[in-house]
């Protein structure tokens, strides 16, 4: 996206008239070095995925993935929900895909709900409309957010039709019981939302959402290789993906 200097500057400036401007939006308090060291960084895999079974999901309506995520990454919870913060959360079928719903569907397909999180499309239009370049693709097709640069001027969750972002409208650890000091806290003013815990990726291990699910629902590997979990977990069954007329390339299939 072309950004003149003119037009920069006025989102800078209304940054800082919302209060979300200054020292705020770019202060990091702990563990600085984690988002340097994986929010750049190469992994192996050349696009990674995950595959969830939602038949699993319906039946057991578990947020054992919800709760690890959450609690690694620091994401406060509040009462209130126009400051709900979130990078993982559960949803209806009909709400999740609103395009796949009819009513013809068979409730063992539409009942109960199914997690949601980021894409990391492979065509991401939250990473075309951020002025700044604080959100962007990596080599292996993690969409991430380097806090930084980010200027919360809310652009990219605009440019995402899947409500994957959530803003700080307030001082998130005010909204923590416990912080765990091996992933950094955010700051009033900033975008946050699922990376794939690519901190974990770097050092070989697995998101902890597919660690921590106790029915093995979600599946997680490099789509690139034939050989891997994702491609073999979609081998012969019907998947489908969320707004997938839009062209984004979600990266996140369905297993229905």
């Amino acid at each position: 996206m072309d950004v003149k200097r003119r037009d920069f500057l006025r989102i800078a400036g209304l940054g800082a008239g919302l209060g979300i401007g200054g020292q705020a939006v770019w202060e990091v308090v702990k563990g600085d070095d984690v988002l340097a060291s994986t929010h750049r960084e190469k992994t192996e895999g050349k696009r990674w995925a995950m595959v969830v079974e939602t038949a699993k999901c319906r039946a057991h309506d578990c947020t054992d993935c919800i709760t690890i995520c959450h609690k690694i990454h620091n994401v406060p919870h509040f009462d209130d929900p126009k400051r709900e913060v979130k990078w993982i959360w559960r949803q209806g079928f009909e709400g999740a895909f609103p395009d796949q719903f009819n009513e013809f569907l068979d409730e063992d397909i539409t009942g109960g709900s199914v997690p949601l999180m980021c894409n990391h499309c492979d065509n991401p239009g939250c990473v075309k409309v951020c002025p700044t370049g604080a959100t962007f693709k990596r080599e292996d097709g993690i969409v991430v957010i380097d806090m930084h640069r980010c200027i919360g001027c809310r652009y990219c969750m605009a440019g995402c039709p899947y409500g994957s972002r959530s803003f700080n409208w307030q001082d998130p650890r005010k909204g923590l019981d416990r912080i765990d000091p091996e992933y950094p806290t955010r700051t009033k003013g900033v975008v946050e939302k699922c990376t794939f815990c690519s901190e974990r990726l770097a050092v070989g291990k697995l998101p902890a959402c597919v660690e921590a699910c106790p029915y093995k629902a979600l599946t997680f590997g490099d789509l690139a290789d034939k050989g891997s979990d994702v491609r073999k977990a979609l081998k012969g069954v019907y998947a489908i993906r969320r707004k997938q007329s839009l062209g984004l390339g979600p990266s996140i299939f369905y297993i229905v």
